[in-house]
């Protein structure tokens, strides 16, 4: 072979080596860029969610992610809770109030359903569609539960307050058992006028609570596995 030809070889083996190691590590680099970009979390809620009340940078959402952010998780939550909704009304939104993209939900509706009386099977009906149309499209779920008032009555209490564990059970995912808990009755510092609704220092308590839980839900998904 003439000097020429040895060299012209040289480059092209040069060159598919180059090619070789671009396409190999092509998959490295989206992962390196995938994992940069941080998770974009969804609160679908009602007025609890929505921060009935307060100013926009005392609602939930937004002190779940700060409380998120300052123990290292990069996360983006969108607020999409409207006050007054119950389970029905929220799940009637969910695909315009949940965009594509989304990686995760915290589920949290049921309240007003509780306060008005509804059957619960109604809210059972509203929130199984709601869970089964989030399965459907692929993004994992964190249940926030509610209880319901004492004063509904027994039967109506044990009913609505067993919807919760069972749904989560049925789908598989994490529940958190009652959003409202170390709030709910605890007097005018926690709850606003209306003994309703959490003031700001009501939705700190309420971030402190559910963050264990969670955070345990986003390990799985960064892991990329299901819950």
């Amino acid at each position: 072979m003439c000097i020429a030809g040895k060299g012209r070889a040289e480059h092209l083996v040069v060159n598919w080596l180059l090619a070789l190691l671009l396409v190999l590590a092509a998959p490295l680099a989206l992962r390196a860029v995938a994992a940069a970009e941080p998770l974009r979390l969804v609160v679908l809620g009602d007025s609890l969610t929505a921060g009935y009340g307060l100013p926009a940078a005392e609602a939930f959402p937004v002190k779940l992610q700060a409380a998120l952010k300052a123990r290292g998780h990069d996360v983006v939550i969108d607020n999409a809770g409207v006050s007054g909704d119950t389970a029905s009304a929220g799940a009637a939104r969910l695909d315009w109030s949940v965009p594509d993209g989304t990686q995760g939900v915290i589920l949290e509706l049921g309240a007003n359903d509780a306060l008005r009386g509804v059957d619960p099977a109604v809210t059972e009906k509203a929130l199984d569609a709601a869970l089964a149309r989030l399965k459907e499209r692929g993004i994992p779920v964190l249940l926030a539960g509610m209880l319901a008032p004492p004063n509904m009555g027994a039967d109506y209490k044990a009913r609505f307050d067993a919807l919760y564990p069972a749904l989560a059970a049925k789908y598989g995912v994490p529940l958190y058992p009652f959003f409202l808990d170390g709030v709910a009755g605890q007097g005018s510092r926690l709850n606003q006028a209306d003994g309703m609704h959490p003031t700001a220092e009501g939705v700190d308590v309420m971030v402190a609570g559910i963050l264990p839980a969670v955070e345990a839900w986003l390990g799985t998904l960064k892991a990329g596995t299901p819950g």
